[in-house]
């Protein structure tokens, strides 16, 4: 396979140069690696990214772990495919000697739904782009080229969120073996096959690998970097859940002009019901949504307030004249619930627009949890809400007979889970600061939380090591959207990342 060329490749090309690395950082042991095998390193990613994951597929998620075991075991690990009735699981070790340190990797390699017809270029035919594909003079370019800028753009479905570790971790390990610099560490990985599902089987999963999970530190290898372009150590991520609502009115299409301003519209329902979920601030209005939420440590305010502030350079990016809060950071912001309007449908629009009142109209809400609120608490809120509001709530649709109008259906999908953050003064926190600042001259930002969502607490709950967050794709990937993408020299930069932390974190586990 085209990955168990490129290893060996590496190898040969690099070995002879093992005896003079003595002095090299192992970032610039990676650095060298990467700038010579380039073509090799991005045909592995490109290979990867054309194989279809859409979450929900399973018969895919199968092909994405077999790529991934054969590409792993290429490197030492030893792997197997673990299921709990849902998407599969790679789990694998490469074991260094007894009572070496030991790091835990956890990625996934499932992606978003897509609408190919959407995209600047087919999103599981990785294209090169110069730029961006959603600037208007970013170009698409050939591969066969003989040398890559690391300005250009990888795009395709899961290039930013997140395929890239894999190859990047990969890569690290093949440069520190090919210059004699491999640390004595063990290193498992956990790469997990549904995570933008919620990761709804993770829980069954980790009981069937208990005894794979004895780790030292465990590292999350997920999420952008900050928007100014800084590497991050990142501590936190809130909790995510999803509810579907539906709302009723005639129990069949109606002519709006023969019935308008007479039956109850499900549309005006329920952009009302919506409306009333947060203030004209942006915060959210129901009622003890946010009464079990942790106080911010004033050592966590500390360290956002230290952080360079992308807020002017991020609305003049995304053609926005203020955030909701006007003056509030950011950083600040997303230490916040919220509550995240999905999507809403309830008719057609433009050409496919009809001149009747639907019987249903549809909205997807996500939530977004911080320390100590919990799912069931916040569902609860949520309905009571609801119910102040004249609304008869249940999971089901409205019985015979009954006010199709006052009824809501609010169904909360699988998978939800709370939030997650490590202590800001944990040892690990200032060692990884340490081994992470070695890579440049910026000093690296202490991020309390990033404002998306991972199944962290899963691993809390089942590991004494403490987690860490290590992102490494560009803010403007379009993750989850059309047209993602991977900067190359995100990937290049994680490379150099990875190896720095195997052999930082072999010598302060």
């Amino acid at each position: 396979m085209t990955c168990v060329r490129n290893m060996t490749a590496a190898l040969v090309l690099l070995g002879v140069a093992s005896s003079g690395a003595s002095a090299q950082s192992p970032a610039e042991i990676a650095r060298q690696h990467h700038q010579a095998m380039a073509t090799a390193i991005v045909a592995d990613f490109r290979e990867f990214l054309s194989i279809p994951n859409v979450a929900s597929n399973l018969s895919d998620m199968k092909d994405n772990a077999a790529f991934i075991q054969d590409y792993i075991g290429s490197r030492g690990f030893t792997s197997k495919v673990v299921s709990a009735g849902g998407a599969p699981y790679v789990v694998a070790e490469r074991p260094g000697s007894d009572g070496a340190p030991t790091i835990l990797v956890y990625a996934h390699f499932d992606g978003q739904p897509v609408i190919p017809s959407q995209w600047s270029s087919p999103p599981f035919e990785p294209t090169l782009w110069t730029d961006n594909p959603l600037k208007a003079e970013a170009k698409i370019l050939p591969w066969d080229l003989n040398a890559f800028d690391p300005s250009w753009r990888v795009v395709a479905r899961s290039a930013g969120d997140d395929k890239a570790p894999v190859i990047a971790l990969m890569a690290a390990i093949d440069a520190l073996v090919a210059a004699d610099k491999m640390p004595d560490v063990t290193v498992k990985l956990i790469l997990d096959g549904e995570e933008e599902r919620g990761s709804p089987t993770l829980a069954g999963v980790l009981e069937q690998i208990a005894d794979d999970l004895v780790a030292d530190v465990m590292l999350f290898c997920d999420g952008p970097m900050h928007q100014s372009g800084r590497r991050q150590l990142v501590l936190g991520v809130r909790g995510s859940m999803t509810v579907d609502l539906t709302t009723f009115g005639p129990n069949r299409p109606l002519h709006s002009g023969h019935y308008g301003n007479w039956a109850h519209n499900p549309n005006e329902i329920l952009m009302r019901l919506l409306l009333s979920l947060k203030d004209d601030q942006g915060r959210v209005s129901v009622a003890g949504y946010s009464d079990d939420v942790r106080t911010v440590s004033e050592q966590e305010a500390h360290a956002v307030a230290a952080m360079p502030s992308v807020d002017a350079q991020l609305k003049r990016e995304l053609g926005l004249g203020n955030n909701e809060i006007p003056d509030e950071r950011l950083e600040s912001a997303i230490m916040r619930p919220a509550i995240v309007v999905r999507g809403i449908s309830g008719g057609g629009v433009g050409a496919e627009a009809r001149n009747i009142i639907e019987p249903t109209a549809q909205a997807s809400l996500n939530l977004r949890l911080v320390p100590g609120q919990k799912p069931e608490a916040l569902l609860a809120a949520l309905k009571a809400h609801f119910e102040k509001m004249g609304m008869t709530v249940s999971s089901e649709g409205p019985d015979a007979g009954a006010a199709r109008e006052r009824h809501l259906q609010m169904v909360p999908r699988p998978g939800g889970y709370r939030s997650f953050r490590t202590p800001i003064d944990a040892e690990v926190v200032g060692d990884l600061k340490a081994i992470l600042d070695r890579l440049g001259d910026q000093e690296t930002l202490i991020t309390p939380t990033m404002g998306g969502s991972l199944p962290i607490y899963l691993f809390e709950d089942n590991l004494e090591a403490p987690i860490v967050i290590l992102p490494v794709a560009n803010h403007d990937n379009n993750q989850h959207g059309r047209d993602e993408n991977l900067r190359l020299k995100n990937l290049f930069d994680a490379i150099e990342m990875y190896a720095e932390v195997l052999v930082g974190l072999a010598h302060e586990p």
